[in-house]
């Protein structure tokens, strides 16, 4: 008999308000935007997986500067312009499964008037005056940049010089909640995460607080909102923008309002981490209202180990991606492919090898066979649960899918998806073997074997129901064929994860479809060769190696040379097989900042056998990239071969427990 328990009963029902950034309609959606609203639309879903009551908001930020010379550049009115960019990004999210509760324009008129409404009330509470000022003025960041912030004399964000401009306008007293918004961040840890980017925070707090100018003149700008106390000025568009989480909810007095304020989180890219981590907080401070609930900070995604850039034509758009490999893989590659708060780099490389390595091959593959068999030798309906042929295997079989379940969501919650879909992966994988060491095929020719063979099946179709229930919020599409091909769509549908997240909820006699496959592999993509060295560049590179002093003589290296050699102390904090590569490993490691390397240690350790070990690693060896993933460095171990000619291979380690990142003298 297999116990059924409940790990997850104790999760209790709560209220979720999550946001993505209203996105600035000075360009088109890129896969910055999309990785932005995928994350929230996942997590939103997470949450009502849960049991949650959700509210899911994004929408657009339309005011400003270079909003007003991007359609004067275009021949149209700023609305014009706006209204065309706004709808193309709220035409792009349904291709990507993404469904918000609500999608707000800061063209709307209902913004405007709790902008204006926002604005008198800091006003009247004397937080905002009235000033001259002059400084260095980023048309890129539409605002002034103190000496601190620029780098040899630049921005840093545009790489421009700023413009010396000197105005009167409007201030907002930001100094006057410095201290307040430091004892906040340090008495909630979990305000900002990760980690990270709330000492970044934090050390931008360790110095003196300038106070927000929040206006700009008509005659420079007339596409914003004026101001409620002076029509001579319109408002800065950041403290027009982050006023939209509040307009989305009814502030101040709609039910929306008074629900879900105290539960809300944001989700933004790093670079608008100042305006949300500090701006905001302060703003909401002087209106009187409690600060939101969290701020989770993702980084950036770069192309092909680039920045995204405009100007050398490497911006990636969702649409295309979703044309070429479809919603679910691109969702399902977005969220696996970065560590929440890291950057990370995308390539059509690395997508491709994902979605034949893990949704062909891998889940595909095992819910095509599972359906197969259940049709060959169960007529397509679930058969009953034989108890008596219940092995012990099979009870550590529905341990692990319990405690991927568990770990799922505590990985969920914590924003760490990459994580998450790991865990389940690892139980896919886990069911293929299943599948081999148990032949189906072999037990049907036995009619002994006919209460085991039952008994396999009835396994398969009960991991296949949890497996569809868990990649619902990631990929809802293929989660939804799945639940429809096992006969459990309706169930599903309505699914709380505390009461379908265990196992053995699948009702026999249930009557299973096989349908088409759930991810067929794609053609193999050529690889264009890289263009030959030209002779003349070729032999000035052989003569300038030829040149280079060595320092080694004799076999022997100088102590110099020796310390070139950055090692250190680094914690595995997440290993992971490699699709068609028998000998290497994927790990993830901190040493102190998280990296990945490339290890071919997979014929002497299991991935789980890895996680939580402290190992050295080479820090500062140049990056190689090994099966499409790029390996930061070199994790050593000492290699010996037994009589037989047998490879022994083990990690270099620490005698002691020592802090990751640690430098190995």
């Amino acid at each position: 008999m297999i116990p059924q328990r409940n790990a997850l009963a104790s999760y209790l029902t709560m209220t979720t308000y999550i946001t993505t950034p209203i996105y600035y309609v000075n360009a088109l959606p890129h896969i910055g935007h999309a990785y932005t609203t995928i994350i929230t639309d996942t997590y939103s879903r997470f949450r009502r997986l849960c049991g949650d009551d959700v509210r899911f908001q994004t929408g657009t930020d339309e005011h400003g500067e270079k909003i007003a010379q991007a359609a004067e550049k275009e021949g149209c009115s700023p609305r014009e312009y706006a209204d065309r960019i706004s709808n193309a990004f709220r035409e792009t999210w349904p291709l990507l499964d993404v469904a918000p509760d609500h999608f707000i324009r800061t063209t709307n008129p209902e913004h405007i008037k709790v902008v204006q409404a926002l604005l008198q009330q800091v006003y009247e509470r004397d937080d905002i005056y009235f000033a001259e000022y002059s400084g260095q003025y980023c048309k890129g960041c539409e605002r002034f940049l103190t000496d601190k912030e620029l780098i040899d004399g630049k921005c840093p964000d545009h790489l421009t010089v700023p413009d010396e401009v000197s105005e009167q306008n409007y201030f907002f007293r930001m100094s006057k909640y410095q201290d307040w918004l430091i004892n906040h961040i340090k008495s909630n840890p979990d305000y900002i995460t990760p980690e990270r980017y709330r000492n970044e925070v934090l050390s931008f707090l360790s110095e003196p607080l300038e106070d927000l100018c929040i206006s700009r003149p008509c005659s420079r700008l007339t596409w914003g909102i004026p101001l409620p106390f002076d029509e001579n000025f319109v408002t800065y568009v950041w403290f027009d923008a982050l006023i939209n989480y509040l307009t989305g909810i009814g502030w101040p007095d709609g039910e929306n309002f008074d629900k879900y304020w105290a539960v809300a989180e944001h989700v933004i890219a790093k670079d608008i981490l100042k305006p949300h981590a500090i701006y905001w907080p302060t703003m909401i401070q002087a209106m009187g209202l409690p600060p939101y609930k969290k701020l989770h900070v993702h980084g950036y995604w770069n192309v092909d180990e680039t920045k995204m850039s405009k100007s050398i034509g490497n911006v990636i758009r969702p649409g295309e991606l979703v044309d070429e490999y479809g919603a679910d893989t691109v969702r399902y590659f977005l969220l696996r492919e970065m560590s929440f708060g890291r950057d990370a780099s995308f390539s059509t490389q690395a997508i491709f090898d994902r979605r034949n390595a893990d949704l062909a091959n891998d889940l595909g593959n095992l819910f095509s066979r599972s359906l197969t068999m259940l049709a060959k030798y169960a007529d397509s309906i679930v058969p009953e649960l034989d108890k008596a042929s219940v092995t012990e295997d099979d009870r550590l079989l529905v341990d692990a899918l319990e405690k991927m379940v568990d770990e799922y969501r505590q990985c969920m919650d914590n924003f760490e998806f990459h994580r998450a879909l790991q865990a389940v992966w690892e139980i896919i994988g886990m069911l293929n073997r299943f599948i081999v060491t148990n032949a189906p095929w072999e037990l049907a020719k036995d009619a002994a074997q006919a209460g085991r063979l039952r008994t396999v099946l009835y396994f398969l179709a009960d991991s296949l129901r949890l497996l569809a229930l868990v990649l619902r919020p990631v990929m809802p599409t293929a989660a939804g064929r799945m639940a429809a091909a096992l006969g459990v769509e309706e169930q599903l549908a309505k699914a709380v994860l505390a009461d379908e997240g265990c196992w053995g909820k699948m009702q026999s006699g249930t009557v299973l479809n096989t349908g088409e496959a759930l991810f067929p592999r794609l053609d193999k993509k050529t690889a264009q060769p890289a263009a030959p060295e030209k002779p003349a560049k070729a032999e000035k590179k052989k003569a300038k190696e030829a040149a280079a002093p060595t320092e080694e003589q004799d076999g022997l290296i100088s102590f110099d040379y020796f310390g070139k050699v950055e090692l250190r102390v680094a914690e595995i904090v997440a290993a992971e097989k490699i699709a068609k590569a028998d000998k290497l490993l994927k790990l993830t490691v901190k040493a102190p900042e998280e990296r990945t390397l490339v290890a071919g240690i997979a014929k002497h350790y299991r991935p789980e056998d890895l996680v939580g070990l402290k190992v050295i690693i080479v820090a500062n060896l140049k990056p190689a990239k090994l099966m499409g993933i790029t390996s930061q460095g070199m994790v050593l171990a000492a290699k010996e071969k037994d009589a037989d000619g047998n490879e022994r291979l083990v990690l270099s380690t620490v005698a002691a427990d020592i802090a990751a990142g640690s430098r190995v003298a």
